[in-house]
């Protein structure tokens, strides 16, 4: 072996090899210390969907990403919308996507990520993506001014006249591949994947967590009544009759002005029944969120609504929505976001199953197609569409929630659809112990859920937090790439 001493008997060669050392230790200090610059711990979004125990709180590093926003895929089921490190966005969903998966780190039981996943997720929450998305005649028809000239003469237009333009409005929905119809789980499955990565950063194969639903419910039903003019409110009680007749329990969205009148014995009537009555818009004239001035009395308006009522939730008309406004609102959820909106007057979607929390607010997405929609844009009279959509809210263990109209359901042919989507419902819910509350309930789960915690117990996991005698211990389990749950 060489001594020092042999070493520096070389002289000049000695020096040149202690500098390059040097230069060799100095550079991949650097180059770390770089690296690490460019990576931030997070808000961890994956333990929020899951609700997983502390020790997995830091099991994701995104990167600092800049630069343009836009497509780009996540392994082969996942469309992401947004910033990220390494690889180029495309404007249009349909390109040729780049798959950020390439760029994923496992080091250290740490994910190391190209992107911010909480920022991924949001987009797709407040449908940020939609701009790239619409076409200039979509834009065009969607500004102000034609949307009040169409709801000035909506009440004048024979209805085969209305039914007529709003088939030409939606001729198109069947050519949009983003979201994916007939419903869109991608936030689902982008946590799905991000947990097989945490877990295979960890050498890991099961994972607890607190199970989405209470008393162990695979998935979780509501139904939802709004009700549109004085024809729907009058005909309210006939509703209430069909849903107690199969055992389920509904709420009504009332439009408090101009439409008709709300009197208190409505009101009474309807929760008398144990129904549910929360506010649908002001006055559902299309205007909500034109301009934000207007929309500030408006909100204040609406607020007082939900006062007055004693109310907890509230649904726009149309399903018109701005969600970085909802700050001002003082109800406790809303229902104004589709999953997929192909056949909205606002096209976009959350692309979720799940309910989600924007900032105090629980969002209940509707997660299946509108009566009106099926009835007079599909002209469909089955419940075919229903039962496909309702299999694959299930497979993802979501929510199953629906919007059908008193002021729709005026005729024995759609009355017969309804009582045959209700019968579908009842022996659905009897043999896979689904959970089929009011929405009111599922709020108070959803906020109980969020403040549970997961922790140690013996050998075992027990939760913690108001409500937690009906929560359950899940577990993720990874089983040759695939990841299911088991309770």
């Amino acid at each position: 072996m060489t001594s020092g001493r042999q070493l520096q008997a070389l002289g000049p060669a000695y020096g040149r090899l202690r500098a390059a050392l040097t230069t060799t230790i100095s550079s991949s200090l650097t180059n770390k210390s770089e690296a690490q610059a460019t990576e931030r711990r997070i808000p961890n979004c994956l333990a929020d969907y899951y609700k997983l125990s502390a020790d997995w709180s830091d099991c994701l590093l995104a990167a600092t990403a800049e630069g343009n926003t836009g497509f780009f895929k996540f392994g082969p089921h996942v469309t992401c919308f947004g910033k990220f490190k390494t690889g180029a966005v495309a404007n249009a969903v349909d390109a040729d996507l780049y798959d950020a998966m390439n760029d994923v780190r496992l080091a250290g039981c740490t994910v190391h990520l190209p992107f911010d996943p909480a920022e991924l997720v949001q987009n797709l929450y407040r449908e940020r993506y939609q701009e790239n998305l619409r076409p200039l005649w979509e834009q065009i028809i969607g500004r102000e001014i034609p949307q009040k000239c169409y709801y000035v003469i909506r009440h004048f237009l024979p209805f085969r006249l209305r039914r007529a333009m709003q088939q030409a409005y939606f001729s198109g929905w069947k050519k949009r591949s983003f979201p994916r119809w007939p419903v869109d789980s991608t936030v689902d499955t982008f946590h799905e994947e991000l947990l097989k990565l945490a877990m295979n950063a960890r050498s890991v194969q099961k994972v607890p967590f607190i199970w989405f639903w209470p008393d162990g419910a695979p998935s979780c039903f509501i139904m939802t009544h709004d009700v549109e003019d004085s024809i729907g409110r009058d005909l309210s009680g006939q509703l209430m009759d069909i849903d107690e007749s199969y055992g389920f329990r509904a709420s009504f969205e009332v439009i408090p002005e101009e439409r008709y009148e709300v009197s208190q014995t409505y009101i009474d009537e309807i929760r008398r029944r144990g129904f549910e009555l929360n506010v649908h818009d002001l006055n559902h004239d299309g205007h909500l969120y034109h301009e934000k001035k207007e929309f500030l009395r408006r909100a204040k308006r609406i607020n007082e609504y939900v006062r007055h009522f004693n109310s907890r939730g509230f649904r726009a008309g149309s399903m018109h929505r701005n969600i970085d406004w909802y700050d001002v609102f003082e109800f406790s959820y809303d229902m104004s976001i589709p999953n997929v909106a192909h056949l909205e007057p606002k096209h976009g979607g959350c692309c979720t199953v799940m309910p989600f929390f924007v900032g105090s607010i629980l969002e209940l997405p509707l997660t299946t197609t509108q009566d009106y929609s099926l009835f007079h844009i599909l002209d469909d009279y089955s419940i075919e569409l229903w039962k496909k959509q309702l299999a694959i809210i299930r497979d993802k263990n979501g929510l199953m929630s629906f919007i059908t109209h008193p002021d729709y359901l005026t005729s024995a042919r759609e009355r017969k659809v309804y009582s045959s989507l209700l019968n579908y419902l009842r022996e659905m819910v009897a043999q896979e112990r689904i959970w089929a509350p009011l929405p009111r309930e599922v709020d108070s789960w959803w906020r109980a859920r969020r403040d549970m915690k997961l922790i140690p117990a013996g050998d075992g996991w027990a939760i913690q937090g108001k409500g937690s005698e009906r929560a359950r211990v899940a577990y993720a389990v990874l089983r040759d790439g695939h990841l299911s749950y088991e309770l």
